[in-house]
């Protein structure tokens, strides 16, 4: 199959999403978003989990002035990004409150992402909303109990999430539901549509595996799969109430940009919804993050990386200016040079609004610059 548009095809192309092309250079100097694991620590053990979390602390984790000094730089970056409290299970930390506050008072945007313990009581959510909390997601993977306890290898999560979701609505918190989607339950997502909205969600973000920790190749879904789940969304989009985000899934907006293609015959394209704009109160940008192109992760133990789902060290904190490593290492620029794209990515002419995604480039072929094998236009090509 040829994916490489024509010269006249390109140009057309490239002048017609000019709009989502621009921000790629804002990226070049900040991420977007950062991700902080803040804790290796979690009761959980679930399948696909991207830590391969433990039920301990590590000793090594940075302690509370070192955390300090790192949001001090990530400050640094100048453009507010937002700072994900993930771990592990974030509230395991005893200093969660102070780094919380510390980063909102340095204009951090900061969101939570605790797991589905006896920990986020209604006082511990008060508390991390007082301290600067914007956003609190938690991980529903089914509509029931067993699929979902199953996944996650604790029985009691689903109820349990279901009522932390909705204790955290009550404490006046805004709520995300995170759904990794993989063969245990990418035919019963539509049935998941009913507790998104029972939890007033301002977000549905669809993870998309990469096999990466415990998560294995044989639990991701096929590339036919990932494009009728991708177009099943974008017709979600379009009623419900809800945002939808397509996480380690950037193919979905080319699927966006066909639909909306079709539909709109020779008028102009808007890219407001559906995977472009979002109404959540973040000022999401127009173009998609990816793997360092956008997304920065720092580890429990301030390893520097391009994400969660490429653990790859560039460099630690401990050691090196987060800011600089982002900005110059070769690997964070290689990722944000789409140039050096291998396969079927290099001349998709979607390369500038998709990319792949890097990590699971690296999981499933060793090389992050190679073509994302969940593509149907890259199975197709095979």
């Amino acid at each position: 199959m040829n994916t490489t548009p024509n010269l006249s095809e390109r140009a057309a192309f490239e002048r017609q999403y000019q709009n989502v092309r621009m921000v790629h250079a804002d990226f070049n100097l900040a991420p977007f978003t950062i991700a902080w694991e803040v804790t290796r620590a979690c009761a959980y053990a679930c399948v696909h989990c991207r830590a391969d979390a433990q039920h301990q602390r590590d000793s090594r984790e940075l302690s509370t002035e070192e955390a300090f000094a790192l949001i001090d730089r990530l400050a640094d970056f100048g453009n507010t990004p937002i700072l994900i409290f993930t771990g592990g299970d974030p509230m395991m930390r005893r200093d969660l409150n102070e780094l919380i506050a510390y980063a909102s008072r340095k204009g951090l945007r900061c969101s939570l992402t605790p797991t589905a313990t006896a920990l986020p009581t209604s006082k511990r959510l008060e508390q991390v909303k007082e301290a600067g909390i914007r956003r609190i997601a938690l991980s529903l993977d089914a509509p029931s109990p067993k699929v979902h306890d199953d996944f996650r290898k604790v029985p009691g999560s689903w109820q349990r999430t279901m009522e932390i979701l909705h204790r955290a609505q009550e404490v006046g918190l805004s709520v995300q539901v995170n759904t990794t989607v993989s063969k245990h339950n990418v035919d019963i997502l539509a049935e998941m549509v009913p507790f998104i909205q029972e939890v007033n969600a301002v977000q549905w973000s669809v993870f998309f595996l990469v096999p990466t920790g415990r998560a294995m190749r044989e639990q991701m879904i096929t590339a036919e799969q990932h494009e009728q789940t991708f177009n099943w969304l974008y017709d979600l989009s379009q009623k419900a109430s809800f945002d939808i985000k397509g996480t380690a899934a950037p193919m979905y907006r080319r699927v966006v940009i066909e639909r909306k293609r079709a539909e709109a015959g020779d008028q102009p394209i808007t890219f407001q919804g559906a995977g472009f704009q979002y109404a959540d109160g973040l000022n999401r940008p127009t173009r998609g993050v990816n793997d360092g192109n956008g997304f920065l992760f720092i580890s429990h133990i301030g390893e520097i990386q391009p994400s969660g789902f490429l653990p790859i060290t560039a460099g630690l904190v401990r050691e090196n200016d987060v800011v600089d490593v982002y900005r110059n290492h070769p690997i964070f620029r290689e990722l944000r040079d789409y140039s050096k794209l291998k396969g079927v990515c290099r001349t998709c002419q979607y390369i500038d609004v998709c990319g792949g995604q890097r990590g699971r480039a690296y999981g499933i072929t060793g090389d992050y610059m190679q073509s994302d094998p969940a593509c149907v236009l890259v199975a197709k090509a095979a």
